[in-house]
């Protein structure tokens, strides 16, 4: 009777030791894919700041873009040339007498 009661604690003992390992390397796992889990969520948020910067950036460049177009198809207008030649270069048409004030100091 005593050797069945010996093979049975020996086999209990036996099995606890392999649902002890089992346990061990399920933590270890779990444990490793929750940091792989976080590091990737931290390099996803990463990388949708880069994203939004770029897409800032993107916005910026489309604008400015816009502006220097609207600027060159304005240049192609001859009435447009001559107003910038009047008031930044002074000159005029033939026959105009330009008037120049002065600006007093306060």
């Amino acid at each position: 009777m005593s050797s069945g009661i010996t093979a049975a604690t020996t086999a209990a003992t036996g099995a606890r030791r392999r649902l002890k390992l089992l346990l061990i390397v399920m933590v270890m796992f779990l444990s490793w894919a929750a940091y792989t889990l976080a590091n990737q969520y931290t390099q996803l948020s990463d990388r949708r700041t880069e994203l939004h910067e770029a897409d800032k950036r993107l916005a910026d460049a489309r604008t400015k873009n816009e502006s220097l177009q609207m600027e060159i198809d304005r240049l192609n207008d001859p009435e447009y040339i001559g107003q910038i030649a009047r008031k930044e270069q002074g000159m005029g048409l033939p026959g105009e007498l330009p008037i120049q004030i002065e600006k007093s100091a306060p």
